[in-house]
């Protein structure tokens, strides 16, 4: 194996690039674009939230954020509502349309999963789990997102 073939980033570059577009795809059923799809999915762990907030906890920039929730809020997925205790401030929650995709949603991303893990053992599955973790946890250090 030569040094080129011994680089992770290459390998994470491929799964990053198959992987936008399995799910580019399968969400293109519900006019969700790959761009929109993780605050979307953040957004259904949380009641509301605010746009910062989501755009903090993604590690993406906040003019990416902007336009992606625009896209989400245009499509019906994704609502506005002024904060009550900061009235320059909104929260965003996710709308009843977006609620009736939810399953779709999860089943895409399992899918995914499922064919990434599909030859390894659950110890494997576990192991692989941990070490991405790991390395992402790495490289927001390195970006000075984490201590």
């Amino acid at each position: 194996m030569n040094k080129k073939d011994k680089m992770l980033g290459r390998y994470i570059s491929q799964l990053y690039r198959l992987g936008s577009a399995f799910i580019t795809k399968e969400l293109s059923k519900f006019n969700i674009g790959y761009g929109q799809f993780m605050f979307l999915v953040e957004l259904y762990k949380h009641e509301s939230m605010c746009q910062e907030e989501l755009a903090e906890m993604l590690h993406i920039d906040k003019g990416t954020t902007a336009r992606a929730i625009k896209k989400l809020e245009e499509q019906g997925y994704v609502v506005r509502i002024k904060d009550i205790s900061d009235r320059r401030a909104y929260k965003l929650s996710v709308t009843d349309k977006a609620k009736e995709i939810e399953p779709h949603i999860r089943d895409i991303l399992y899918d995914w999963n499922d064919k990434l893990t599909s030859d390894l053992t659950e110890d494997e599955k576990k192991m692989a789990l941990e070490l991405m973790s790991k390395i992402a946890k790495n490289q927001r250090i390195c970006a000075g997102k984490e201590k």
